[in-house]
C-alpha cells in the first residue's frame, strides 16, 4: 500500500499521519477543524481533503482517530463520510477507543461495500504516537491484518491481531483496567510514603527495580509526587474508556468491582476540575 487517508488530526492522529509521511507514503489527511489540517501540511508533505469522502477517495487505506463512537459514526456515514468515498479492496482501520458494538457494525457495513474493517485501538499515549512507539491491538481477518501490518510500522512497536472484528476494542477495555488500578494503588503507596515521612523519590528509586515496577511508576511516580498532571492522557478520556469498559462488562457477565471504583474516584478529580488533567491525578484525592 502506498497511498493512505488519516481522518482524525487530534494529539494522537496528528504524529501517526506525520509517520506515514515521513515514511513516504502518499497520505491525505481531513480534520473537522480545517486549520489543525493546515498546521499539519506546514510540517509535513500531503494533501488536505475537505470533507472525510474526498480524504477516503482512491486510498488503498483509511485510518481514523476521533473521540468516540458518535464521533466515528459522525464522519464515516453521510455523503460526505469515509464509507461514501471509500473503494472497494480498500481497508478502513478505526484507531478510536470504541465500543466492540460499534466496530461490528463498521465490519458489517464494509463488508457490504467490499472493503476490510480492522478495529485497532492504541495504547501508549500522545508520547508513543510523538516516538513511533505504539502499541495497537487489532480486531478483524489475519488477511487484513497482513496488509494493514506494514502500514502500521512507522508509528507502531508492536500490533498484534487478536481475533474477529471487535478484539481489539475488547484488548483496549483490559488494557485501560490494568492501567486503572494500577493507578490507583500507585496513588494510595504515594500518599502512605509521604504521610509515613519517607522521601517518595528515594523509595520509587528502589522499589521500581522490584516486583513493583510498572511502566506508571517509572513514568508517572516522580510527577504525582509533584503534583504536575497538565499533560498525558486526560481523566475525560479515560472515563470515556471505563464508561464502554463497564457497559461491555454488565454484557459479558464481568465483575469489575475495583474497575467501578476507580471509575468514581475520575468522577471526584472530574468534579474538582482535573478533567483535562493526566490519569495519574487520581493521587489527588488523597492528598
Amino acid at each position: 500500500m502506498t497511498k493512505v487517508a488519516f481522518v482524525g488530526l487530534g494529539v494522537m492522529g496528528f504524529p501517526m499521519a506525520g509517520h506515514w509521511a515521513k515514511a513516504g507514503f502518499d497520505v491525505t489527511v481531513y480534520n473537522r477543524t480545517g486549520a489543525r489540517a493546515d498546521a499539519w501540511q506546514s510540517q509535513y508533505a500531503g494533501q488536505v481533503a475537505l470533507t472525510p469522502r474526498a480524504a477516503a477517495a482512491g486510498a488503498e487505506l483509511v485510518a481514523l482517530c476521533v473521540g468516540n463512537d458518535d464521533d466515528v459514526r459522525s464522519v464515516l456515514y453521510g455523503d460526505d463520510g469515509v464509507l461514501a468515498g471509500l473503494e472497494q479492496g480498500a481497508l478502513l482501520v478505526d484507531h478510536t477507543t470504541a465500543s466492540a458494538a460499534l466496530a461490528r457494525e463498521l465490519g458489517a457495513a464494509c463488508a457490504a461495500q467490499g472493503a476490510g474493517f480492522l478495529d485497532a485501538p492504541v495504547s501508549g499515549g500522545q508520547a508513543g504516537a510523538e516516538n513511533g512507539a505504539l502499541t495497537i491491538m487489532v480486531g478483524g481477518d489475519e488477511a487484513d491484518f497482513a496488509r494493514a501490518e506494514p502500514v502500521f510500522a512507522p508509528y507502531a512497536r508492536a500490533a498484534r491481531c487478536l481475533g474477529p472484528v471487535g478484539s481489539g476494542q475488547l484488548a483496549k477495555m483490559v488494557n485501560q483496567i490494568c492501567i486503572a488500578g494500577v493507578l490507583q494503588g500507585l496513588s494510595e503507596a504515594l500518599t502512605f510514603a509521604q504521610r509515613a515521612g519517607l522521601d517518595g523519590e528515594a523509595v520509587l528509586s528502589v522499589i521500581s527495580k522490584g516486583a513493583a515496577q510498572s511502566w506508571q511508576m517509572e513514568n508517572r511516580g516522580k510527577t504525582m509526587l509533584e503534583g504536575a498532571f497538565a499533560f498525558g492522557f486526560a481523566v475525560d478520556w479515560m472515563r470515556k474508556d471505563l464508561a464502554i469498559t463497564l457497559d461491555e462488562a454488565r454484557r459479558n457477565g464481568a465483575q469489575l468491582p475495583l474497575t467501578a471504583l476507580v471509575d468514581q474516584y475520575y468522577a471526584a478529580v472530574q468534579a474538582a476540575g482535573g478533567g483535562r488533567w493526566d490519569t495519574s491525578s487520581l493521587i489527588t484525592r488523597l492528598s
